[in-house]
């Protein structure tokens, strides 16, 4: 049996990196305010949790007077009420939000953690990878470390990052033309993707989705080879996985997204964010058929923020970093329990 979290010898075992915690805490506050960004609060609960097909939120219910109940959801992210604060007229916003993801436990995932958000209006993505740079190395500084680190990898944000899309990735650690299996960037084509798989003596299934497989050769191929010895910004999401991204006015076929990776490990997501809002709610609506399909599972589509986008989003970009895990590659913890202060039981 596990010796739980508030004993004083487990307590013990994790005193550093909760120092190391608090140090990077401050840092990261230090650079928001310096940066003129404001920090903001937003509810957890929420109408929608997120649209994402296969992220399985908390359901609850909300007693209103009188006894009227209405479902809502633990959001999986602060993003939709963060925007329809730039909606509002917020410039530049920040968050520490606690999130909750039903389902997800392991070495990198806790089903309550900590994401770090903030949006900048009137910036593009690019932006964000050089609040990256500087927050990566501020929380170096902060835990006394030499690397970031994670699974014996070693990765140092002070020199120069790796800038690598998704399909240049494809191309150099898979050869497979990526691009060439989705000639319809809304419905990419699975028959050619297993083609181009299995000439690369990737494992296919049957049932596979073209989302499935790319995911697949993501996980065996590439991902191990990201982040180390210089953290990797990998962008140019192909359209079809950026269901919250506006596609890039230089390619069509790929989305303003990027995620971040240190050590083999992905830290962040980021998008230039899309503000048309039917094209939003046709990929909202798209996702939740996806879910249903997939797990018999219907989450509602929040209204009030497609009302937000009418209204007007102004041309920003957002990014969520998760903060538990920024505390791991920099305190060197090789468990996301080892940089909780109570662990969910």
């Amino acid at each position: 049996m596990q010796t739980p979290w508030w004993r004083p010898d487990s307590h013990a075992r994790r005193a550093a990196t909760l120092k190391g915690r608090g140090a990077i805490l401050a840092r990261v506050r230090g650079f928001f305010a310096a940066a003129g960004f404001t920090e903001v609060e937003t509810p957890a609960l929420a109408v929608s949790p997120g649209m994402e097909p296969h992220l399985k939120p908390f359901a609850t219910e909300l007693l209103e007077p009188g006894g009227v109940a209405r479902p809502l959801y633990l959001h999986t992210s602060p993003e939709f009420a963060m925007k329809k604060l730039l909606a509002a007229g917020e410039r530049r916003i920040w968050q520490l939000a606690r999130v909750f993801r039903n389902g997800e436990r392991s070495a990198t995932h806790h089903p309550e953690f900590t994401m770090l958000e903030w949006y900048r209006a009137g910036a593009g993505w690019r932006d964000l990878v050089g609040d990256c740079e500087a927050l990566l190395t501020a929380a170096l500084e902060a835990a006394g470390a030499s690397q970031l680190v994670w699974g014996g990898l070693e990765c140092d944000p002070r020199r120069p990052w790796q800038m690598l899309s998704v399909a240049d990735a494809f191309r150099s650690h898979a050869d497979i033309d990526l691009l060439a299996t989705a000639p319809d960037p809304e419905a990419p084509d699975l028959d050619r993707l297993v083609r181009a798989a299995e000439r690369a003596g990737i494992a296919t299934h049957e049932g596979d989705r073209w989302e499935d497989l790319f995911f697949r050769i993501m996980l065996e191929r590439i991902e191990p080879l990201l982040g180390h010895p210089v953290p990797t910004v990998l962008h140019d999401y192909p359209l079809s996985l950026a269901a919250l991204a506006r596609p890039s006015p230089a390619d069509p076929r790929v989305a303003e997204r990027f995620e971040l990776y240190v050590a083999g490990l992905e830290l962040a997501n980021a998008f230039g964010e899309l503000t048309d809002p039917d094209i939003q709610a046709a990929r909202f609506r798209r996702d939740a058929d996806l879910k249903e399909r997939l797990y018999g599972e219907c989450v509602p589509i929040d209204a009030d923020f497609l009302a937000a986008l009418r209204h007007g989003l102004p041309e920003s970009a957002g990014i969520a970093l998760g903060f538990d895990r920024l505390v791991m590659v920099a305190t060197g913890a090789d468990h996301i329990e080892q940089v909780l202060w109570a662990p969910v039981g």
